[in-house]
């Protein structure tokens, strides 16, 4: 059975006879009932009557001529998507960890490009969907922090999956909380304090190995810990119990508003920022573009961030 064949049943159905029907497929009369009788003789079934008064569809017909009706409508879908090239837009995709910051480069990206002739696409997800997307190119960009406790765990996997890990900027962790939490005041915040606080912690699902964390210290013992799926439940929690997380302290106020402030916690806890691409790959124009957004907001960050290089990471 092929596409040319159910575009014809088609057209006869549509048309009430084959002469008709030839007519509007532009092949002879002939030619069209051999095709059809071939098509036939292939299902085992008869589609149409012929008579001297036109042609009349049979009740397998009309069943068939459903089935078929809805491949031709699918087929006309691919071409208009796939085909027609001066309708196709230009894609772009990034996946991320929860961080505010590379929606903020995001949405400067799509404000340099626009969207008259783009295509573009951004994943706030877990851990592990952020590898899976750029392995399986659902993604070209996906940004996560590595640290002394992930990073060969992570690095190992960044190999099996075929991915290149570019670091971006160094940055101090830091408590991420509500303005009017009783710590908020603080010049800097020991884990003894965050004690009688609930922490909050990104569900990581099937991979919930605290190697996928996105909050560092994740091994620590902590008394309470609420997890959850989205950063706007995170800031509803945070206001809502008191709750705080831990976090790469790069504030993005025009995003999440001014009612959230990060304390730097105390000790050296360090985190590298940094961008997945698929190996052996150039980094559209776009993409590029989007990776400069992230430096130019690491570097606006203040004395917490320390960038890794000065311009892009790749040629």
């Amino acid at each position: 059975m092929t596409l040319q064949q159910l575009r014809y049943a088609v057209t006869i159905a549509d048309s009430g006879s084959m002469n008709e029907a030839a007519h509007r497929l532009f092949i002879t009369q002939p030619s069209l009932s051999s095709t059809i009788k071939d098509l036939e003789r292939e299902l085992g079934l008869t589609l149409f009557i012929r008579s001297n008064r036109g042609i009349s569809i049979t009740q397998e017909g009309e069943e068939f001529l459903g089935y078929a009706r809805q491949l031709m409508e699918q087929y006309s879908l691919l071409e208009d998507r796939f085909l027609d090239r001066s309708q196709r837009k230009t894609k772009f995709s990034v996946s991320a960890q929860h961080y505010s910051f590379a929606v903020k480069a995001f949405i400067e990206t799509v404000h340099v490009y626009g969207l008259d002739h783009y295509e573009f696409a951004i994943h706030e997800t877990k851990t592990h969907d952020v590898m899976t997307h750029v392995r399986n190119m659902k993604s070209e960009i996906g940004v996560l922090y590595l640290n002394d406790f992930n990073r060969d765990a992570l690095t190992k996997l960044f190999h099996e999956y075929d991915l290149e890990f570019h670091p971006l900027f160094d940055c101090d962790v830091s408590v991420y909380l509500w303005k009017n939490h009783p710590l908020a005041c603080q010049k800097e915040i020991s884990i003894e304090q965050l004690q009688p606080y609930p922490v909050l912690s990104f569900e990581q699902g099937d991979y919930n190995s605290f190697y996928f964390a996105e909050e560092v210290l994740s091994t620590c013992e902590y008394p309470k810990i609420i997890k959850a799926d989205d950063r706007a439940t995170l800031l509803n929690l945070m206001v809502g119990l008191n709750a705080y997380t831990l976090c790469s302290g790069i504030i993005t106020e025009d995003l999440n508003g001014s009612d959230y402030v990060a304390v730097p916690l105390t000790g050296e806890n360090r985190m590298t920022i940094g961008y997945l691409q698929k190996s052996r790959t150039e980094l559209t124009e776009l993409a590029r573009h989007y990776v400069g957004e992230l430096l130019r907001i690491g570097a606006a960050s203040g004395d917490n961030v320390t960038l890794l290089t000065t311009g892009y990471p790749f040629k």
